[in-house]
């Protein structure tokens, strides 16, 4: 299974790498902005994304935005400080799968990915 990494956070890209690699995922690919991720995206499509909300030149929003209107079904967990109920909304409404507020527990980052990709069948 191949996941799409999107965080401007080099520490943050290797964290949650880590914590993929813990849980058995070993195709991984990095992106460092929204920009990055949706020519990654299209150049060898992902079967899980997991996305920061805030980055430079295209914010984690408006990638999802962009990335839903050729993949609705692809599964996308943000991963990201933003917490207020408003955003968490926000984020549903524009076709996030999941939410993972940072900083988290390795646990925490595993589960929200068992749970999402269990729904995404």
């Amino acid at each position: 299974m191949k996941v799409l990494l999107v965080d401007d956070s080099r520490t943050m890209r290797n964290i949650q790498k880590n914590c993929l690699t813990q849980i058995g995922f070993t195709d991984i690919i990095e992106a460092c902005d929204g920009l990055d991720a949706l020519s990654k995206a299209q150049a060898s499509p992902p079967d899980l994304i997991l996305l920061d909300w805030n980055m430079p030149n295209m914010d984690g929003l408006t990638f999802l935005k962009t990335f839903r209107k050729t993949n609705p079904s692809t599964p996308v967990i943000m991963v990201t400080t933003e917490a207020e109920k408003t955003r968490v909304i926000e984020a549903i409404k524009a076709g996030v799968n999941n939410y993972v507020v940072k900083p988290f527990m390795p646990d925490a980052l595993s589960a929200r990915i068992d749970e999402t990709l269990k729904k995404a069948g």
